[in-house]
């Protein structure tokens, strides 16, 4: 999953499975991952991102050709 892709750059979290004898094991909480397109006006054609559920909602914050100037501001071509 690529974290450089989304306005928010969410990463996976990590933790303990905790069974009923309490026996620890290691396991990964994703992000909620969507596979979104938009069109930002500036750049007339549409943009394929896979932003996190909170992501769209930063999304619909800031507007979209800041989400995507956001990105490319890190390096990332889109």
């Amino acid at each position: 999953m690529p974290a450089h892709r989304m306005p928010t750059g969410a990463t996976p979290g990590f933790g303990n499975r905790i069974s009923h004898p309490h026996r620890r094991t290691s396991r990964r909480f994703g992000p909620h991952v969507q596979r979104k397109r938009h069109w930002p006006p500036s750049e007339s054609r549409h943009v394929r991102l896979r932003p996190s559920a909170r992501a769209i909602r930063t999304v619909d914050a800031i507007g979209v050709d800041a989400a995507v100037a956001r990105i490319r501001a890190r390096g990332v071509r889109i």
